[in-house]
């Protein structure tokens, strides 16, 4: 017994010794051991509603996309697949609702910009022709060049976030004049994002990658400001769930994962203490 318990001072001694030698030396090697610790303690920010959606068996394609009505309490799904319907709408407490096949063939994102006047939801749809009405840069590396640009979005300062996942960074520029205003690379060495969404109260960006199985959230920039991206939180998926794109409900801040590996959405509900929802 005693034994036992000299052990596990000695272990603590060690673990004690890392850290103030990672602190005042600066052992990269460390620091990285320390990080690795404090990275598996982090807090949670989410919470996974387990209970969402009530009857999943209406699953029956690939979820590539997912979209909020917040006005109207409503959630669409695009799926993929032969002979199924396309767009699937849940309530957001889970309840199917209804869904269509008509007028769209191979869909990859959904967006809802519906007012107090009237619904709207805007699909793209790879498998139909289309225009371009608007193009900003081109293929490449350098600033505003893009390579697989896969998700945009909006925060309440005019800028616009472009998720730049095959080259690993997120660019941002101002959507009136479309100038280049900086970019994160720093947080996706290992794998490029491939959505990103802002929480209501813009303190947050919500961003996941693909291949990884991951999201995080990320601290938002003050207006006039881009900096470095500083990771505060994470979702750790299972292997091959594969989050492809994702939504936030502007009024409840929860969060809706298309997951095109696992061929489902799931739900997370904030924890209010950390996220708090528009208004509050």
């Amino acid at each position: 017994m005693a034994r036992f318990w000299v052990c596990v001072a000695g272990a603590g001694f060690f673990l004690a010794f890392l850290v103030l030698h990672s602190r005042f030396c600066g052992s990269p090697v460390l620091r990285n051991f320390a990080f690795a610790v404090s990275w598996r303690t982090e807090k949670s920010l989410y919470r996974l509603d387990v209970d969402w959606p009530k009857h999943p068996e209406y699953f029956t394609g690939t979820t590539f996309c997912v979209a909020v009505d917040s006005l109207n309490g409503l959630v669409y799904i695009g799926q993929r697949g032969d002979n199924i319907p396309k767009i699937l709408v849940f309530t957001e407490d889970g309840y199917f609702l209804r869904a269509w096949n008509y007028t769209v063939d191979t869909p990859h994102g959904i967006f809802a910009a519906s007012t107090l006047y009237e619904q709207s939801i805007w699909i793209t749809d790879v498998g139909s022709d289309f225009m371009i009405l608007w193009l900003h840069g081109e293929n490449g590396t350098g600033p505003a060049k893009f390579n697989i640009p896969h998700s945009v979005t909006l925060d309440s300062a005019g800028r616009v976030w472009v998720a730049d996942r095959g080259n690993k960074r997120i660019q941002v520029f101002d959507k009136d004049t479309g100038e280049w205003l900086g970019a994160w690379n720093n947080c996706f060495t290992e794998e490029g994002p491939s959505s990103v969404r802002f929480t209501p109260d813009g303190k947050y960006l919500i961003v996941a990658q693909l291949n990884l199985s991951r999201l995080s959230v990320v601290a938002a920039p003050p207006v006039g400001s881009i900096g470095e991206c500083s990771v505060i939180s994470t979702i750790q998926l299972a292997d091959q769930v594969l989050p492809h794109l994702l939504e936030v409900d502007r009024k409840t801040g929860a969060l809706y994962v298309a997951e095109i590996g696992a061929k489902q959405v799931q739900k997370y509900v904030p924890l209010n203490s950390y996220v708090p929802a528009f208004g509050s």
